[in-house]
C-alpha cells in the first residue's frame, strides 16, 4: 500500500520549465522543418513548371541614347559611272580585231574592223545616181536656154510681121477713104494685125510657161540629188562606222567574236567602262515608291564598309513590283568598289538624335506596338513597345522600355505564346 501511494503522488507532480521549453524546441523545428520542405518542394515545381531558356541562345540588347536614321533597305549593284556601248552599224562580217578584252584603251584607238565591201558598193551607187542628177540638172538648163532662144527669135520675127501687118493696115486706113482699096482688103489687114497680136502674146506666154516647167523639173531633180547626197552622206558615215573604235578611254569590258564571225545590225560590238568612277543601280519594292525622291541620302555597304551617296535618279517604270533607283556616290573613285560588285543599300527617309535606340533584331517587326521580352532579375517579362525608325542596325524605341533596360532582340516566335520566360545561365 505504501508503495502504491508513492507512485501516485509522483505522478501528480508539475513538468519542469527546461523540459516544456524543450518541447516547444522541437515543435518548432520540426514546423520549420516541414515549412522549409514546403517551400523546396513548391521551388522546385515553380522551376520545372515555368519554361527556361539558355541564355547562350538569346542575343540581348542593352537601351541607349543614340542617333538612328529610318532607312529602306534595297539591293544594288555597283555600276560605272561612264560606259558606252559600240553597236554593228550594219549586217557584216569581223575583218580584223585589233584590241584585246580587258584591256586599257585610248579614245578613238581602233579595235576591229568590220567588212566594209558592200558598204563601199552601195556608196559607188549613191555617187552615180547623184552625177545622174547633177547631168539632168545641166540637160534640163540647156533645155530651157535653148527653148528661151527659140521662142524669143520667134518673138522678134512675129514683132516684125506685126509691125508690117500694123502699116499696111495704116495706109489701107488712109486709102479707104479715097475708095482705091475694097472693104474686104481692110477687113484682111486688120485681122492680120490681130493674128500677129495673139500669136505674139502666146509667144510671150509661151517662154514663160517654159521656164515655170523646166523650173519644177530642176527643182525636182535638185531635191533627189539633195536626197541622195544625204544618203551618201549617211554611207559614208557606216563606212568610218566599219573601223570600230573606243569612243572614250577606258577598259574594254566587251569584245564581238573572233575574226570572220558574222554580226547583224544592232549587235554589240564592243562596250567600253570607265571603271575608276562608279555610281550604284539599286532596286526597291515599288511599296515605297512614294517615299523616294531624288537627293535623298543614301548609305552603301559592303563587306563592312560604308559609302555615302544620295539618289540621283528615280527611273519611272516598274518592273516585277520593284522599282531602280540610279545613287551618285560622295566617293565615286572609292578603292573599294568594283564592277558588277553587289552592295547593300540603305536610303535615309528620316533622321533622329538623342533618342532610345537598342540594337535592332528579329523580334522587331518593322514600326509600331508590338510584344517585346523585357529581362530583368533573370525573367524576361512580354513587355509592349512602340517602335520607331530602324536603319537596320538600330531601332528606336518610342515608349515601353526605360534607358538600360535589356531587351531580347533574337527571334522569339517560338515564345510567342508566353507572358513570362526564365533565362537560364
Amino acid at each position: 500500500m505504501d508503495i502504491v501511494i508513492h507512485l501516485a503522488s509522483s505522478m501528480d507532480q508539475a513538468i519542469s520549465h527546461a523540459t516544456q521549453a524543450r518541447r516547444i524546441r522541437i515543435k518548432a523545428a520540426i514546423a520549420l522543418a516541414l515549412l522549409a520542405g514546403f517551400c523546396a518542394a513548391a521551388w522546385g515545381i515553380n522551376r520545372a513548371a515555368r519554361p527556361s531558356v539558355d541564355a547562350g541562345e538569346l542575343v540581348i540588347a542593352e537601351v541607349r541614347r543614340g542617333d538612328i536614321a529610318n532607312t529602306i533597305n534595297a539591293s544594288g549593284i555597283v555600276i560605272p559611272e561612264h560606259e558606252e556601248l559600240v553597236p554593228c552599224p550594219a549586217a557584216s562580217r569581223v575583218r580584223r580585231v585589233h584590241a584585246k578584252l580587258g584591256a586599257t584603251v585610248a579614245a578613238g584607238e581602233l579595235l576591229l574592223e568590220l567588212d566594209e565591201r558592200e558598204t563601199r558598193l552601195a556608196l559607188d551607187g549613191l555617187r552615180e545616181q547623184l552625177a545622174q542628177q547633177e547631168n539632168r540638172i545641166v540637160g534640163l538648163t540647156l533645155e530651157l536656154e535653148q527653148k528661151r532662144k527659140q521662142l524669143v527669135s520667134n518673138i522678134e520675127l512675129l514683132e516684125l510681121d506685126l509691125q508690117s501687118a500694123s502699116v499696111k493696115w495704116e495706109r489701107y486706113q488712109k486709102l479707104r477713104k479715097s475708095g482705091a482699096v475694097s472693104g474686104e482688103d481692110m477687113l484682111t489687114a486688120e485681122l492680120n494685125v490681130k493674128r500677129t497680136q495673139i500669136q505674139l502674146r502666146q509667144q510671150r506666154e509661151l517662154i514663160e510657161d517654159s521656164r515655170r516647167s523646166t523650173q519644177t523639173s530642176v527643182d525636182g531633180a535638185r531635191l533627189q540629188k539633195a536626197m541622195l547626197q544625204k544618203q551618201i552622206d549617211q554611207q559614208q558615215l557606216l563606212l568610218e562606222r566599219m573601223q570600230v573604235k573606243a569612243p572614250f578611254a577606258g577598259v574594254l569590258t566587251a569584245l564581238a567574236g573572233e575574226e570572220g564571225a558574222s554580226v547583224a545590225a544592232g549587235q554589240l560590238l564592243a562596250k567600253v567602262s570607265e571603271l575608276n568612277n562608279f555610281r550604284v543601280e539599286a532596286s526597291v519594292s515599288d511599296f515605297h515608291a512614294r517615299l523616294l525622291a531624288p537627293g535623298q541620302a543614301v548609305r552603301v555597304e559592303q563587306g563592312g564598309s560604308v559609302l555615302a551617296g544620295r539618289i540621283h535618279t528615280v527611273l519611272p517604270e516598274i518592273q516585277n513590283g520593284t522599282i531602280k533607283l540610279i545613287v551618285a556616290l560622295d566617293q565615286p573613285r572609292s578603292p573599294q568598289l568594283r564592277d558588277k560588285m553587289r552592295v547593300d543599300v540603305g536610303i535615309i527617309t528620316e533622321q533622329k538624335s538623342g533618342t532610345l535606340v537598342v540594337a535592332a533584331g528579329p523580334a522587331f517587326n518593322g514600326r509600331g506596338r508590338q510584344a517585346v521580352f523585357v529581362v530583368r532579375e533573370g525573367v524576361a517579362i512580354k513587355t509592349m513597345l512602340e517602335l520607331g525608325a530602324n536603319d537596320g542596325k538600330l531601332a528606336e524605341i518610342v515608349a515601353g522600355a526605360r534607358l538600360g533596360d535589356r531587351l531580347i532582340v533574337s527571334d522569339t516566335a517560338r515564345f510567342k505564346e508566353l507572358d513570362r520566360l526564365r533565362i537560364a545561365q
